[in-house]
């Protein structure tokens, strides 16, 4: 069997925040709503900004296919929940 390791970096741009509160408060509403994509996430980068946030999220099957079809829907979802914050998503194979 082969396994398949995506990694989807996602930043996000949160101007509503004005404190590293209201950023956590935003960041951890998303990362509840992808715990349904059975994937893990990460505040990977920015940590000490407040509006902004860097988010890794890893899925992992044993299909190509699958693992696509997992990240791309989320990243419908953020964009979904929290319309408009996301400036840049980049996906790479692990494995």
């Amino acid at each position: 069997m082969s396994l398949r390791v995506g990694l989807l970096s996602v930043e996000l741009f949160l101007p509503d925040a004005q404190s590293l509160k209201d950023k956590r408060m935003v960041v951890r509403a998303v990362k509840d709503r992808l715990k349904k994509f059975n994937v893990s996430v990460a505040e990977v980068e920015h940590q000490q900004l407040w509006q902004r946030a860097g988010l890794g999220i890893v899925s992992i099957s044993n299909g190509h296919d699958l693992v696509d079809k997992s990240l791309d829907a989320v990243l419908e979802e953020i964009e979904r929940v929290q319309p408009g914050v996301v400036t840049r998503a980049q996906r790479e194979w692990l494995a």
